[in-house]
């Protein structure tokens, strides 16, 4: 059994990057287009090989990097609804506003730009796939799984969707916010709440690519459950992101 924590383990292999560039922007929107129209076939295949949508255009973004082969391993964004532009909307409010619980939180009444939702959350197939499966990854970087990747990093890939999803939780914090919000399958809900992250769900399940719900997070249960081993992970990742970071936390004009 190894002797380092998760948190250890993870950040001796994994780092993340705030996609404040066009390249590394790019590099998310890569490896959306490996998982959600190369492998899954949920959105159309395109000659550019990116993966993108409008509400990119107002989203914080974070790419995942295997610091050894210097290969992005997969990214999340955190879409924020400018509080200048209410027309512009969420995800979920986009798609599935009509499965919201009646008396559950009404992100109608939420602060435009004070919150946002975890959404494309993508981990390529290479850091997915145990080392025997036959089936052909989706590859950036001429990276072969099979030959580059150790055990011992193949142990620590199970945590990359937990660090990205941590990174969401982190981008709101350090953005001020009062709560996110994630579309996601209620089985996931119930891992997450097992490390300490109570979402509230605030959605009817529906069928959107899969059964899946909306649950809400506040901030102030953003990291106060957390385990002990999640919580050291979120420590290094909020602050991994907060040197990278620089920008006008969001402030509620009407508490002051």
């Amino acid at each position: 059994m190894s002797e380092f924590s998760i948190a250890e383990n993870f950040s001796q292999y994994f780092a993340i990057k705030f996609a404040n560039t066009k390249a590394l922007r790019q590099a998310a929107f890569k490896i959306r287009y490996g998982v959600y129209c190369d492998e899954l076939g949920w959105e159309p295949e395109n000659e550019r090989q990116m993966e993108t949508d409008k509400c990119d255009n107002y989203s914080f973004h974070c790419v995942l990097e295997h610091k050894r082969t210097k290969t992005f391993a997969g990214c999340i964004r955190l879409v924020i609804p400018p509080a200048d532009n209410p027309q512009l909307k969420l995800p979920f409010e986009e798609s599935c506003l009509d499965s919201a619980i009646p008396g559950a939180i009404d992100t109608q009444q939420l602060p435009r730009g004070g919150f946002g939702e975890i959404s494309r959350l993508a981990v390529l197939s290479d850091f997915r796939r145990r080392e025997k499966e036959k089936n052909t990854p989706y590859v950036l970087n001429n990276v072969n799984p099979d030959v580059v990747f150790s055990e011992i990093e193949r142990r620590n890939f199970p945590n990359i969707a937990m660090g990205l999803y941590l990174s969401g939780l982190a981008l709101a914090e350090i953005c001020n916010h009062v709560g996110i919000l994630v579309m996601m399958e209620p089985r996931l809900n119930r891992r997450l709440q097992r490390f300490g992250l109570p979402f509230e769900q605030i959605g009817e399940e529906t069928d959107y690519h899969g059964r899946r719900a909306m649950f809400y997070l506040s901030r102030e249960n953003f990291h106060r459950e957390l385990t002990s081993q999640i919580s050291e992970l979120y420590d290094i990742i909020y602050n991994d992101l907060k040197k990278q970071m620089f920008f006008i936390p969001y402030t509620n004009l009407a508490d002051k």
